[in-house]
Formats: structure tokens, sequence, C-alpha cells
């Protein structure tokens, strides 16, 4: 009944329900793992994931795959590829023995997620129980947080509670405490990925932080070196020292377009994943509890400066490609005029010698026009000397002094034509 589907139709309209969240039932356990996996080592990390599934006897995904969930035993399993990471979360029922004593990831084969190709980014265990409102906050925050200064409140509009210290413990973990009020499982479950996207996209965004303090005395010594140049080009008058400038200024150039091509894609990501971390906080319908700093305030005063740091150097950057690209305009406008006034003196030195070979070519076309005439009054004296021997009453001294004049203007008229016609030619 419709017209054929646009190539794109069920791509797009499935985008919107992948990665779904896993519901998790209180008490549970649950476990998050973030790598930096390579484009070339991507086929071995999904090779790796299909070999854990044939060892506990499950269908192993599809190539081509971007997320799946499966359950090996009493553990869920979910994989998620990102562009820039890979994510597995695990869940297992129950508290466990000790606080985070006994973690989802410890239920896997040994030495499986030591296997896994790439860079571990973010590694956190989570921990949901119900509530006790007998308890005092303090006390379960410093036994599950070994006395660090935990941040959190209340979560999903007061159904929950959930903590964190954002700090990595003895066993390479994060940890993060969810207290359940009143969540149901699908609901819980968001909560629990939210607080695992929110490390994640934190420290991606941090990554970007160790490259703007890397970057910051290269483009403070590119800034001093422009300085010293614009210094220069206000002070030197010369199409040689300007030359030397404006190669000076294309190093400082290829210096920032340098700089800006290394570090451009790190400083993006860098905003891209804060905007995220600022909407999973937003998520979390978060509400302020005693003497409890809240995750969004946490993440305000602390991942906030090092942002604004990271898009301080960006901007800079842009900044300085900028007036680079400006005082190498100007010096190379003024080189320009500095060669067309070259151009024009060496011009005007052309015209004032051809002026000179035009004078000189008149003066010798006037040598040339007495020497042609003399030579023909020597032919016609010549003529009237065979005359007057031929017996005619025949003065050669007369005919020589009468044809004078008109071979001389006849040469000179012949002389007119020719250049009126070679005038005439060049238009």
């Amino acid at each position: 009944m419709l017209p054929a589907n646009h190539p794109q139709r069920l791509i797009v309209a499935d985008e919107v329900h992948a990665r779904p969240s896993t519901s998790a039932f209180t008490p549970s356990r649950a476990t998050h793992i973030a790598l930096l996996v390579s484009a070339e080592d991507r086929e071995q990390e999904f090779a790796h994931l299909q070999r854990l599934c044939a060892e506990y006897g499950v269908a192993s995904p599809m190539a081509g795959t971007l997320q799946f969930s499966v359950q090996l035993g009493e553990i869920t399993l979910k994989w998620e590829r990102h562009g820039e990471f890979s994510g597995i979360t695990l869940f297992v029922p129950g508290p466990g023995a000790a606080p985070f004593a006994d973690s989802a990831v410890s239920l896997l084969p040994s030495g499986w997620l030591a296997g896994l190709p790439g860079q571990t980014l973010v590694a956190a265990n989570a921990l949901l129980i119900e509530a006790d409102d007998g308890l005092l906050p303090s006390a379960l925050l410093d036994e599950h947080f070994e006395n660090n200064i935990a941040v959190g409140g209340e979560i999903g509009d007061g159904a929950g509670q959930a903590y964190t210290d954002f700090r990595i413990h003895e066993d390479g973990f994060s940890r993060f405490l969810i207290l359940d009020r009143s969540f149901t499982p699908r609901q819980a479950g968001r909560m629990l990925q939210r607080l695992f996207e929110i490390e994640v996209y934190r420290v991606l965004a941090l990554l970007a932080l160790p490259v703007a303090r890397a970057q910051a005395p290269r483009t403070r010594a590119i800034e001093q070196s422009l300085g010293a140049l614009t210094a220069q080009i206000a002070a030197e008058d010369g199409a040689v020292a300007d030359e030397a400038l404006l190669h000076e200024l294309t190093q400082l150039a290829a210096a920032v377009e340098s700089s800006l091509a290394t570090t451009e894609f790190r400083f993006n990501a860098c905003i891209a994943y804060h905007a995220l971390v600022s909407t999973r906080i937003e998520e979390l319908r978060e509400r302020r509890l005693p003497a409890v700093q809240p995750i969004g305030e946490f993440m305000t005063r602390r991942l906030g400066p090092a942002v604004s740091t990271c898009r301080h150097t960006l901007k800079r950057l842009h900044e300085l490609s900028d007036r680079v690209a400006k005082v190498s305009g100007l010096l190379s406008t003024r080189v320009d005029i500095t060669r067309e006034r070259q151009n024009q003196a060496l011009l005007a030195s052309m015209e004032r010698r051809t002026g000179l070979q035009l004078r000189l070519q008149q003066t010798v076309e006037g040598l040339s026009v007495a020497a042609i005439v003399y030579y023909a009054s020597g032919l016609v004296g010549y003529l009237a000397k065979a005359g007057k021997a031929a017996h005619l009453p025949v003065d050669p001294d007369l005919v020589v002094g009468l044809a004078l004049p008109v071979l001389f203007i006849s040469v000179w008229m012949g002389l007119r034509r020719m250049h009126r016609k070679l005038h005439a030619a060049d238009h």
C-alpha cells in the first residue's frame, strides 16, 4: 500500500531503540567496563566475545552487530560498540558477601576480561540495594567508600538515592551505590546506565585536558613569535626583509595548523562528551540531601573548569590561526606593493631606454637620408658626366645641384611612408 521505502528508513526508525537499558532487580551487582579499542582490533574484540558465548553454549552475535545482550548463567552481559570505545556491562543478582567485594566481573571465566584487546578507560562497580531508613547515610557511605568523601543525592524524583566518590580504588574500579526506595526494574536499570555513562563520558571529556596542558607552552611560544614578527613588520621597510618575514610567518602558520590538526578532534570531543554528561545528570532528576554534595554540583565545579580550559585552548588556537593569516595577508600585500613599485620603476627605465633608442634611431635615419642622397647624387653626377661625354649640352655640377633637393625630398617621403605602414601593421 506504500511506495518503496527509503534505503535508510528502517535503520533510522530502529535507531531510537538502539542500546536499550537492561532491567536491574534489587538487590543486584553491576560492573561496567569501557575500553578504547582501535579499528584494527575490532574484529579481535568481536571474536573474543564470540568465544565467551561459545564457552557458555549460547548463541553468538552476528557479524556487524553494534550491541547485544546475552544471559551467561547467572550473569547478564550487555555489550555495546560506540564510535570511540566499547562498553561491557554485567549484572548479577544478590548483594554479595561484602560491599563491592564480590563484583559481577569476578564471575566471568578467569583471564577472559584481561584478554580483551584495547585499553581500559573506565572500570566501575555498582551495588543496588534496598534503602534502609534506619541506617544513617554517613555510616553507610563510610562503609562502602572507605571514608572517602562521597557525592550524591536523591534520584528519580525521590525513588532512590545514588552515591559515588569518583575515585579508582585499590581493585582498579570506581564505585556507585544505589539505594532503592521505589524503583521499578527498568527504572533501576536506566539509572545504573546513566551513572555508568556519566563516569565514561566524564573520563572521555577529560582526555582533552592533558592535550590542552601540553599545548599551552607551544601556543604561548607561537604567540610570542608572532608578536615579535609583527613588531619587525612595523619597523622594517624593505622587500628583502619583508620576504624573509613572510617566510617566518609561513612557518608559524604551519605550526598553528599542525596544532589544530592534531588537537581539534580531541577538544571538540571534549565539548560533546561534556554535553552528554550534563544531559545524563539532568536525566537523573537529582535532589539535594543534607550534608552531601549533589553529583551535578560536583561536576559543575570539578569538570566544568577542565572543559573550559579545553574550550579556551581551542578558541585560542583558532584566533591565533586567524591572526597569523591576517598578518600574513598584510605582509603579502606590502610585498606585492613593493614589487609593483619595482616593476613600475623597471617599466619607466625601459621606457626611457626606448625613448633614447628612438632618438638614436631618428638620428641614424637622418644620417641615412644624407648618405642615401649623397650616393644617389653621385649616381646622378655620373649620368650627367656620361651625357657631357656624349656631347650633350649638360653641366654635371648644375644637374647634381638641381637633383639634390629632389633626392632629399624623395628619400625623406619614402621613409615617412615606411613608418606609417609599420605603425599601421602594429595596430
